[in-house]
């Protein structure tokens, strides 16, 4: 019995000590999970940026030009008026009331450069409408002939106007959807001739007008690519137009008129941006 009893308490005191190094070996780790901090907030997962920058081309910009497309240019516009066929005639005190016509007298119009606006809309991938809008100012000048000979002056300053052409041209473009994209075209031009000074000298002529007047216009050009939807464009335009314009004295006494073929080429280059 004492035998069994001394088992037993040896026993007893085994597990004890067991027990009591388990829990001593699982101490310390317990302790760091414990003291380990705790976050407030799981940070989401970055989710992948669909937003492509106005000066970046991204894998959903589209590429050339095609049906829907809204265009907006600014550019910088040369017009060139060609003055063919001009005729001058001079009526009252040196022409004879019926006017007698300047032999050998033209008229030359300056050339001048402006900024132009132009919004274009792609009917179908292939053909395009656009309007342009710009207003120039042009000095024109009466050389040599019998008027020279009146004037004594080779050249004669006959004043100047501002001119206001709205062009609506219908334009053919060779490769939808590419970089590059040429195009031919053909539309009507208007002329509004508006803010008129006349300084026609030594013939007094201070009042100077034009009528309205229109044509038709044809025109080639190309719009390239350069980055995201943003392009360079150049085009060259001929005007057929013809103009009527007379200069009289204050009293009326005395008029010059003149036509003439201005016929101007214009030739535009400058950025557009597609909506």
């Amino acid at each position: 019995m004492v035998k069994f009893r001394s088992f037993l308490t040896a026993t007893v005191a085994g597990v004890a000590a067991l027990t009591g190094a388990a829990q001593a070996q699982t101490a310390t780790p317990n302790a760091a999970y414990v003291n380990a901090p705790v976050m407030n907030h799981i940070p989401d997962a970055q989710k992948p940026s669909g937003h492509c920058g106005i000066f970046e081309t991204c894998a959903s910009t589209k590429i050339g030009l095609g049906k829907g497309d809204i265009m907006v240019r600014l550019s910088g516009v040369g017009v060139l008026p060609q003055d063919r066929d001009s005729r001058v005639n001079v009526a009252g005190a040196v022409g004879g009331p019926n006017g007698t016509r300047m032999n050998g007298t033209h008229l030359s119009t300056t050339n001048q450069a402006m900024p132009e606006l132009t919004v274009e809309y792609f009917i179908t991938d292939n053909l395009s409408v656009d309007l342009i809008a710009t207003s120039t100012h042009h000095r024109v000048n009466a050389v040599g002939g019998a008027l020279a000979g009146a004037t004594h002056s080779e050249v004669t300053d006959v004043g100047s106007a501002w001119v206001l052409p709205p062009t609506l041209t219908f334009a053919w473009h060779f490769r939808p959807h590419k970089r590059f994209n040429p195009y031919v075209g053909v539309g009507v031009t208007a002329m509004w001739f508006h803010n008129m000074s006349g300084r026609t000298q030594p013939l007094g002529l201070t009042k100077l007008n034009a009528g309205f007047t229109g044509g038709p216009a044809v025109n080639v050009g190309f719009d390239y690519q350069l980055v995201g939807n943003w392009f360079f464009n150049a085009d060259v335009k001929q005007m057929f137009v013809r103009m009527h314009a007379w200069a009289e004295n204050p009293a009326e006494t005395l008029k010059v008129s003149a036509h003439e073929s201005l016929d101007p080429t214009v030739v535009s280059a400058g950025i557009a941006y597609r909506f």
